[in-house]
């Protein structure tokens, strides 16, 4: 396989509709526009006639042609004119950063792209499938990388948080979902994108992509449908949130589902609301004023706030602290079929994972065993392999689903293994193992459409052929 050297880094102006000008030019038509159309809104509101919907687009694209047209004229003074295709880039650039993303659009518009991170003077593009690309950042000063922020802050509300080094970090969400951290807390300017590609994803499209097999899928969407409450562990950016999501869109229509993030990354908006639950969206306050806690709400707080607005089950989109324990003795006291996902490098750490911030509450480790025990019903495993540096795919998948089974002998928690890979045979994903579940279980299961006796007609699962580097399946 071919080395990587230096040849390999590229330009961001070799990317696709690269900006023909500088960028101050760019910014300096947007805040023209945006002057423009300041001073219709005022005469429209004036009149009794307020812009806004397709009016306000509308308007913004006929302002943008006219600034764009009258400084074209003054750049081909000192610049050679600019062809009509270069025109419209900068056309497009205007808009992009009135209503979208700006300067970054381009990129994140690329098929597959799921992270961006602008370190400095570098960018880097996380794909799906593809090996990670280094090309220069689209910002050639700091100015320009805090200017784009701040602009892009004030235009999905979070104006009152601009990034100076007096508020160092700031998060928001960009038009089209994708969630934006900046911060000035390290050496250069760094700005992380991340993209929900898979927001619409059901189990269907997990299956195809090969996440899950068709008796992983129907195991995991009756588990859904009958209420029993899961953990859905695995390590960083192996598809758990992916996973949740997609089993979020099981949880039957005559529900009401809670769920509660720091960040918005669940998305589940539904577009048949009639065929899926209610859902609420629930998000953490940061604290505000001069001490900290003013105004601070956290996950711990949202868990039982959600109960009282008659939510019949919970998602938490990562279990990281206190709101451990709430979470769980939610699935005991009501929120059957709720759902987390946790941060776990293997699949034999997950329960010891969990007792971290359980012991960090203040339980003692028999008290932690028992919570579990008595709240969560299934443990869901999914792994990931990446070999795009090899010539290779991605791969994420699912491992291991484990039923608890109440204590162990040694004071723990038995795990029950209902899904496994078997490695005899070479098969890293989760198939059937045989091993009996729990009866009341299995029922629960039935009555939801699942057959007990998939699990011994597919020993070996019915998972697509994994293509490994060097041709292997």
């Amino acid at each position: 396989m071919k080395a990587v050297g230096p040849g390999d880094v590229v330009a961001a102006a070799s990317l696709p509709g690269a900006l023909p000008v500088p960028w101050d030019a760019i910014t300096a038509l947007r805040q023209q526009v945006a002057a423009d159309i300041d001073a219709l809104r005022k005469e429209r509101r004036a009149a009794g006639t307020p812009l806004g919907g397709q009016d306000l687009e509308e308007a913004v694209r006929g302002r943008v042609r006219a600034r764009v047209a009258e400084w074209a004229q003054q750049w081909a003074l000192s610049h050679p004119p600019l062809a009509g295709e270069d025109l419209e880039r900068v056309r497009i650039e205007v808009f992009n950063l009135m209503f979208l993303a700006g300067a970054l659009q381009r990129v994140l518009d690329r098929p597959g792209v799921e992270d961006v991170l602008i370190d400095g003077e570098w960018m880097y593009i996380d794909s799906h499938s593809r090996p990670r690309e280094r090309v220069r950042s689209p910002f050639s000063t700091p100015g320009q990388a805090v200017e784009w922020v701040n602009q892009m802050a004030a235009a999905s509300g979070h104006g009152e948080r601009q990034l100076s080094y007096a508020t160092a970090r700031v998060e928001f969400d960009l038009p089209d979902g994708s969630r934006v951290a900046a911060t000035l807390l390290t050496e250069d300017v760094v700005i992380a994108i991340r993209r929900h590609v898979l927001e619409r994803a059901g189990l269907a499209e997990l299956v195809q992509w090969g996440a899950v097999d068709s008796v992983l899928a129907a195991f995991l969407s009756s588990a859904v449908k009958a209420g029993l409450s899961m953990i859905i562990a695995g390590d960083m950016a192996s598809g758990k949130t992916t996973l949740m999501r997609a089993l979020g869109r099981e949880v039957p229509a005559r529900e009401r589902l809670a769920t509660l993030e720091s960040e918005p990354e669940l998305r589940l908006n539904f577009d048949d609301p009639g065929a899926h639950a209610h859902v609420l969206a629930f998000r953490t306050r940061e604290g505000n004023g001069e001490r900290e806690a003013t105004g601070q709400v956290t996950l711990a707080d949202l868990v039982p706030v959600s109960l009282r607005y008659k939510a019949t089950r919970v998602m938490v989109g990562e279990v990281r602290g206190e709101e451990a324990v709430a979470m769980l003795e939610a699935m005991i006291a009501g929120g059957a079929g709720s759902m987390c996902t946790l941060h776990a490098k293997d699949p034999e750490s997950v329960v010891d994972r969990l007792m971290v911030p359980l012991a960090r509450a203040g339980l003692s480790d028999q008290a932690a065993y028992r919570l579990i025990a008595a709240a969560v019903d299934l443990i869901v495993y999914v792994d990931r392999i990446d070999e795009t540096d090899q010539g290779g795919q991605e791969h994420r998948f699912v491992t291991h689903v484990w039923e608890t089974a109440g204590r162990g002998e040694g004071g723990g928690v038995a795990l029950s293994p209902v899904f496994a890979p078997r490695e005899e045979a070479g098969e890293e994903r989760g198939v059937p193992t045989r091993t009996p579940m729990s009866e009341r279980r299995m029922r629960k299961l039935e009555r939801t459409g699942f057959h007990r006796g998939w699990m011994t007609q597919y020993p070996h699962g019915q998972w697509q052929p994994m293509r490994r580097t060097g041709g292997a399946a």
